[in-house]
């Protein structure tokens, strides 16, 4: 499946827009492997495990978004967005992406 965030596709017609998929999930440091309560604080400890529960997010985020545009047999998605939200006071972050479904010639 071909993910983009540009609206065509260089050398391939659309020939059906399916509609608006997303996939989303969400990204959490509390309670991250391999985080000893004295790595709470180290800030470089703290920014590089975020960082990584930040990339397996978007990784699972992007992986529902393929299979949610799957379900409507589509073969490429366009016009990709990421979002990344915070959570006030706590250690979650959303992680949601959307696009639009298609099917390429």
């Amino acid at each position: 499946m071909v993910l983009t965030t540009t609206n065509s596709i260089e050398g391939k017609t659309i020939s059906n827009y399916l509609g608006i998929v997303t996939g989303s999930t969400y990204a959490s440091t509390m309670g991250a492997k391999g985080m000893s309560f004295k790595d709470m604080f180290s800030t470089k400890k703290t920014y590089a495990i975020y960082e990584k529960s930040l990339e397996e997010a978007k990784e699972d985020a992007f992986q529902k978004l393929k299979a949610n545009a799957a379900k409507m047999n589509a073969n490429a998605v366009v016009g990709i967005s990421i979002d990344i939200e915070t959570v006030p006071t706590s250690m979650i972050s959303m992680v949601s992406i959307v696009g639009t479904a298609v099917v390429m010639e």
